[in-house]
């Protein structure tokens, strides 16, 4: 049975924080507007700052769908399975906001992950994130599958661009900009990289 809970803090933290991978989940206003989806690995690339807190590490893609919903109307839902050991599910939804590479904030905020290496993978923002209603769930249908690691593609692959290539890499994309139902994404050109 599914319980809510105040806090993210104890058992809930540290299943949280052992999660490898998480996903998250945006809409913009509009009703026939485009829902993303999207996962996130990297572990350690998100952090529990307090008891109704997250942060992730958004890194260089393919959109910037998460970013521009944010700036719109701030809506997110996270998620994690456990695909070892007992099933759960949890899922946080709330409030989230981009902490771009400008604000006065990031550079603290980086502090939160001190096992991440943002410099070869694009840190384009710190995703901020206030919980309003955090539960979990059974999780009984969810797979059992084995973590080996992580990939290292991403690293390498953007480890090869500066704040210029990149701000280029980025102007370049179709839905960096602006999302795919058009509303205002990531600001380009990048501001210079502090990490």
């Amino acid at each position: 049975m599914g319980k809510t809970y105040e806090r993210i803090d104890g058992r809930l933290r540290r299943f949280i924080e052992d999660q490898p991978l998480f996903f998250t989940a945006t809409a913009p206003l509009a009703g026939d507007g485009t829902v993303n989806l999207s996962p996130k690995g990297l572990k350690g690339s998100l952090a529990v700052l307090d008891g109704t807190t997250l942060a992730y590490l958004d890194f260089a893609g393919s959109t910037a769908e998460t970013v521009a919903h944010l700036r719109e109307n701030g809506r997110i839902t996270l998620m994690w399975c456990a695909f070892q050991g007992p099933p759960n599910i949890v899922r946080v939804h709330g409030r989230g906001e981009p902490v771009f590479r400008d604000d006065p904030r990031f550079t603290d905020l980086l502090a939160a992950f001190p096992g991440i290496d943002p410099a070869p993978h694009g840190l384009r923002a710190v995703i901020v994130v206030r919980a309003e209603l955090i539960r979990d769930s059974c999780g009984y249908a969810v797979p059992r599958m084995a973590y080996e690691e992580d990939r290292d593609l991403h690293g390498r692959r953007f480890a090869r661009e500066d704040d210029a290539s990149l701000s280029d890499y980025f102007t370049r994309k179709e839905h960096i900009a602006t999302s795919i139902d058009g509303l205002p994404g990531l600001p380009l050109p990048l501001p210079p990289s502090t990490v």
